[in-house]
């Protein structure tokens, strides 16, 4: 990843989450993966997949809580008042996370006892291409 996808895959994550303090920087580990962080807290982790020729990328982000307050938890982490969890049609193993109406993605339980969750959230080139 080099430092104008890093700028927009910033922008896009401050857009979906209605908030300008989310930061995204290289892994210094890993120059296909960079890391997302909200203050001095690592969010998750952002990577990049070049298969077939398109160019993807998944953020991935652990919430440490249950499902009965996976909302507010996320509300007061973004201070986003309109981020809502949605149940998805004909799936109980997972649910949505939306920006109002705008889908951001996927939350599914970590264990079977809904103890912890990750939400992944799947960007596309093209969801790039308005940042250029």
């Amino acid at each position: 990843m080099d430092k104008t996808e890093l700028r927009k895959l910033q922008d896009f994550l401050r857009r979906a989450f209605s908030n300008d303090a989310i930061r995204v920087t290289l892994d210094p580990k890993n120059t296909d993966a960079a890391v997302v962080a909200f203050g001095e807290r690592v969010l998750g982790s952002l990577t990049v997949d070049d298969e077939d020729g398109d160019r993807s990328f998944a953020f991935d982000m652990k919430i440490p809580v249950e499902r009965p307050v996976l909302q507010d938890y996320l509300r007061k982490l973004f201070d986003c008042e309109t981020l809502k969890v949605v149940a998805r049609a004909r799936k109980t193993d997972s649910v949505e996370l939306n920006n109002g109406e705008d889908f951001i993605g996927v939350i599914s339980a970590d264990d079977p006892k809904g103890k912890s969750y990750t939400l992944q959230v799947a960007i596309l080139d093209f969801d790039l291409e308005d940042e250029e």
